[in-house]
C-alpha cells in the first residue's frame, strides 16, 4: 500500500513570508487546461479581470462581472493543487462601500474556492482593504497604472514620471500595506519608483511593468506564449510561440479533413482490425 505525500496549496501567509528571500512567480489563468499546466511551476495564479479582454475580446476590463470571474476562478481552483489562487474583483464590485466589497468578495471566494481577492485603487480604498482583511478576506492591492481607472487616467499610460505622482503612488501602496494587504501589485510605473516602493514596503511587491527589484513578477500568460495576436506589451517577454504551433496544427487538421486523410478506420468504432 503506497503512501502519497499530501500536496498543500501555497498559502497567503507563505507568499508574504517570501519578502526578501524568494521571488514570487505569478501568471494569469482563466481556464482549467491552462491552470493545470501552470500549477507546478508558479507560486500564484491570478484570475484577472483581463479575462474580459483575453477571454472574451472585450475592449477593456470594465464590463466583466463578479459571476463571470467567479466561474473562471472556480475552474482554475479545481484544476490546481499547488498554487495560491487570487481572483480579481471587477469594476463596480467594491468601490461603493467596504460593506458591499465584503459581500461581493465573500461570494466570489465561496463560489470559487480562491484564497484571496485583488482590488485596484489609491489610498482612498485602503479602508476597504482593512474592512475585508479584518473580516477574513485576504487582499492583494494594486496601485500605479490601474486598468479599472483608465477613464480617469486617460488610457493605459505608464505612471510615476513626476515627483508628485510618484509620491502619491508610494503613499497608495503604504496605505494598503497599513490596512493589511498581504502584497501589492505595481503596474506600469517607472523602474526607479518600483524599486523605491519595494525597498520601502515590508510586504512583497509584485511587478508588471515596474522593476526587476520587485519581490515578484506577474504577466498575462497569453502574452508570454504568443497567444495575444501579435502585440506584446513593452513590459512582457514572449517565451514561446504557441500561437503558430496551434495555427499550423489546425491547418493540418483542415487539410486532412478536406483531403479525406482524416478520419481513418482506426478513428472509427465497430471496425475490425
Amino acid at each position: 500500500m503506497s503512501v502519497h505525500a499530501e500536496v498543500r496549496r501555497i498559502s497567503v501567509p507563505q507568499l508574504t513570508s517570501y519578502k526578501g528571500s524568494k521571488k514570487i512567480a505569478a501568471l494569469t489563468a482563466y481556464t482549467a487546461p491552462i491552470a493545470r499546466l501552470l500549477d507546478h511551476h508558479l507560486d500564484m495564479i491570478l484570475v484577472g479581470d483581463s479575462t474580459a479582454m483575453v477571454g472574451y475580446g472585450m475592449p477593456d476590463t470594465l464590463s466583466i462581472t463578479t459571476e463571470m470571474l467567479t466561474a473562471h476562478a472556480r475552474a482554475v481552483v479545481s484544476a490546481t493543487r499547488q498554487v495560491c489562487v487570487v481572483v480579481d474583483m471587477p469594476f463596480g464590485s467594491y468601490q461603493e462601500s467596504p460593506q458591499r466589497a465584503f459581500r461581493n468578495a465573500a461570494a466570489m471566494m465561496a463560489g470559487s474556492g480562491a484564497q484571496a481577492v485583488k482590488i485596484e485603487g489609491p489610498a482612498a480604498l485602503a479602508p476597504t482593504t482593512r474592512f475585508m482583511v479584518e473580516r477574513g478576506i485576504p487582499v492583494l492591492a494594486h496601485v500605479g497604472l490601474m486598468p479599472q481607472y483608465m477613464n480617469v487616467m486617460g488610457g493605459f499610460k505608464a505612471q510615476g514620471f513626476s515627483d508628485e505622482v510618484a509620491e502619491r503612488i508610494l503613499q497608495d501602496a503604504l496605505a494598503h500595506q497599513e490596512a493589511g494587504a498581504f502584497a501589492v501589485v505595481l503596474e506600469g510605473i517607472t523602474e526607479a519608483l518600483g524599486r523605491r516602493i519595494t525597498e520601502t514596503l515590508s510586504v512583497p511587491t509584485i511587478g508588471i511593468g515596474a522593476s526587476p527589484a520587485c519581490d515578484g513578477q506577474i504577466l498575462v500568460t497569453e502574452d508570454i506564449l504568443g497567444l495575444s495576436g501579435g502585440r506584446i506589451p513593452k513590459f512582457a517577454k514572449q517565451f514561446a510561440d504557441i500561437g503558430t504551433l496551434i495555427s499550423n496544427a489546425v491547418q493540418q487538421y483542415a487539410n486532412d479533413v478536406r483531403s479525406g486523410d482524416f478520419p481513418t478506420p482506426e478513428h472509427c468504432f465497430g471496425v475490425k482490425k
